[in-house]
């Protein structure tokens, strides 16, 4: 017997591990596909999709349902992703600018924006998890997952503890990068923020008088608010 469940423990972990390591891969493929810039929040909208599916479940087969929720995702996600990357591009252009100055002015510059750069990372974890699980007017998304981040600061400080150490173990071994590190990180945080997710859904079910966040839309859950 426990043979037998250390045997159906241990083909899970490889067989999710082989499947990360398919996601890094596909997530690499299409983010170049679309030049970098365009296909990264696609990529990245599509990679969600898949391990929520996974985390339910669902055994579709991964490169088909990659492709296809790249291709039905591209304008919508990078609707998504181009102003956090270019809100990303101005916070590090101006923390290189006011860090590089001695005075009181600069530095204090210089912490604000560190602050405001941390704050928008973990939103982001939320971003494209969200999006895979409700469907809202594109604009609610990013008001909707810094919200979210602001109101469950339990789960944002995971979210940027698991994805500092994703970079730090992706900048301390460089190979990683194109085998794991980018579906691990994909893959554990779209986990968590499902789970997450489920529980907020679930306390804001058991509580009525709660704030609807997340509006129920077309392919949400009925009680789908942020408490």
């Amino acid at each position: 017997m426990l043979s037998g469940s250390f045997s159906a423990r241990a083909y899970s972990f490889f067989d999710t591990l082989l499947w990360i390591a398919c996601l890094n891969l596909l997530w690499i493929l299409f983010t170049l596909l679309g030049l970098g810039v365009l296909g990264a929040g696609p990529a990245t909208a599509a990679a969600q999709i898949a391990v929520r599916k996974r985390a339910r479940g669902d055994a579709a087969p991964l490169l088909r349902s990659f492709g296809a929720n790249y291709l039905r995702n591209f304008g919508r996600a990078n609707v998504l992703a181009l102003p956090v990357m270019a809100a990303a591009v101005a916070l590090s252009m101006n923390w290189n600018y006011f860090s590089a100055s001695g005075d009181l002015f600069s530095q204090l510059m210089a912490a604000g924006i560190f602050v405001a750069a941390i704050f928008l990372a973990g939103a982001t974890c939320y971003l494209f998890p969200l999006y895979a699980r409700y469907e809202l007017p594109v604009g609610q998304y990013l008001l909707t997952s810094s919200r979210f981040a602001f109101r469950h600061l339990a789960g944002t400080v995971i979210l940027l503890f698991i994805s500092a150490a994703a970079f730090y173990a992706s900048t301390s071994v460089p190979g990683l990068i194109p085998f794991f590190s980018i579906g691990a990180w994909l893959y554990v945080t779209g986990w968590l923020c499902d789970r997450f997710f489920t529980a907020n859904d679930e306390s804001v079910a058991g509580n009525p008088a709660a704030g609807a966040d997340i509006p129920a839309g077309k392919g949400s859950l009925p009680s789908a608010s942020v408490a």
